[in-house]
């Protein structure tokens, strides 16, 4: 119970509470119930006990010689009690009743010989019966025996009723748990609602501290956090789109000179023209480095989403990548509703990625599902590590391989811009492993259709 959520807990304290006081209600209306009938019941018999114990008394003294057993049939007993007398060690009945003496316990037998009235409750034959006693005469002595199965069926229908009460009971305060969490836990739900769009990229997404007025506290800090975080962010977008736009000056003058360096390679040394190379290529890679920044600082605005052949597009970018048109397959409509720039941004980046650290695409399909599409990149390189693959769409991330093969260009930002392409359409980038090797990226946008 312990490590069970916050609901589960409340619901089930309701319910075991309520189970608790329903029962010790039930138990105690029983017993209540229980000793008044008993002992009503008990009353009773002994009353009717008295009244026919003085008729056979009157039929026993009326003759020397009395005829008990004619006595005894005598009795309106109805059809629970029995009526037995021991007479000078010897037991009278009704033909009948032969036998049931042997209900009459001998520690009431003793007490009767010694002239007490007496009264007992037995079960005989598995019913439960009451003894009464009356010693009526010297060696004299009246029993009746009555049956309590009636008042025993009625104890355990009520015992039934109880017991479903207290079940009900405890499922109606399960439900009022239920009821009473859902509308406790309805503002922590809020803030979590909250919190997974701040996530999401919605960063208006805020508290109204007048809907639950008890936790204002907690929604005002919360809203100041989230006002600190949006501006925390905003200065850092802001400053490294202020920081790349600066480079982009320079870095194009550098770019020139460093092409007409790379140009008369042939007329320098060894030496130089290693080193003309090694500048030219890290210049080229300081560009791409300042142009992935300069797209992330402006990602965070929605897609501009319009109706696109992502068929006929990805085709011509596998041209632009020197692919063949026949990796592309697809299955389903071809004319997807996206952001046509993103969605060929994200392409042509899992290609280079591919390219770069998986030997080269090898197939790239496209299907859409209802209204939900999904892209996929296959490459027949070493595959991700499952350490990688929780981390390899963040910033500046590499994988394992990225320094085994001789790649230098790299910016690390590639696949954050794919994850962050995907995310503006509202859908989600990953990682698979595919089968055979090799690794197989996947970008699922819902809301594809036109």
């Amino acid at each position: 119970m312990s490590r069970a959520g916050l609901r589960v807990r409340v619901i089930a304290g309701f319910a075991a509470g309520a189970l608790a006081l329903s029962a010790t209600m039930a138990f105690v209306s029983y017993e209540i119930t229980r000793r008044s009938l008993l002992d009503e019941r008990e009353s009773t018999n002994v009353r009717a006990a008295y009244y026919d114990a003085a008729v056979v008394r009157s039929g026993i003294t009326a003759s020397n010689n009395p005829d008990v057993a004619s006595v005894l049939r005598s009795l309106d007993t109805g059809d629970t009690r029995r009526a037995l007398v021991h007479r000078n060690g010897q037991w009278y009945a009704r033909s009948a009743d032969s036998g049931i003496s042997g209900s009459v316990p001998a520690v009431l037998q003793q007490r009767a010989a010694d002239g007490s009235p007496a009264v007992q409750r037995i079960r005989a034959d598995g019913t439960p019966t009451l003894v009464v006693a009356l010693p009526i005469a010297p060696d004299t002595v009246f029993y009746e025996v009555d049956s309590l199965a009636e008042l025993d069926h009625t104890l355990r229908v009520l015992t039934i009723v109880l017991t479903a009460v207290a079940l009900g009971t405890a499922l109606g305060g399960a439900a009022l748990g239920w009821y009473a969490s859902r509308y406790v836990l309805r503002p922590l739900v809020r803030v979590a609602e909250a919190a997974q769009e701040i996530a999401d990229g919605v960063s208006d997404a805020r508290l109204d501290p007048a809907q639950e007025p008890d936790l204002a506290r907690l929604t005002t800090s919360f809203n100041h956090m989230v006002d600190e975080l949006s501006a925390r962010l905003e200065r850092d977008r802001r400053f490294a789109a202020d920081v790349s736009h600066e480079l982009r000056s320079p870095l194009q003058t550098l770019s020139a000179a460093a092409s007409v360096l790379d140009r008369r390679r042939g007329l320098l040394d060894e030496r130089s023209a290693t080193a003309a190379g090694l500048v030219t290529s890290e210049v080229a890679r300081f560009q791409q480095l300042v142009d992935d920044l300069l797209m992330l600082s402006r990602g965070d605005k929605p897609a501009e989403r319009t109706p696109v052949d992502v068929a006929e597009l990805a085709r011509s970018v596998c041209r632009q990548h020197g692919l063949g048109d026949g990796l592309v397959t697809a299955e389903g409509g071809t004319e997807w509703c996206v952001d046509r720039r993103r969605f060929e941004q994200m392409l042509g980046n899992l290609l280079d990625n591919a390219g770069a650290y998986g030997g080269g695409a090898t197939a790239v399909r496209l299907a859409l599902t209802g209204e939900a599409g999904f892209l996929e990149i296959d490459d027949e390189g070493p595959g991700v590590s499952p350490a990688d693959k929780a981390v390899i769409f963040d910033r500046f991330v590499r994988g394992r391989t990225a320094g085994t093969r001789g790649d230098s260009v790299g910016t690390g930002l590639g696949l954050a811009l794919v994850a962050q392409h995907a995310g503006a359409h509202g859908g989600t980038a990953s990682v698979l492993d595919r089968p055979g090797g090799g690794a197989r990226f996947r970008i699922d946008l819902p809301g594809c259709l036109p």
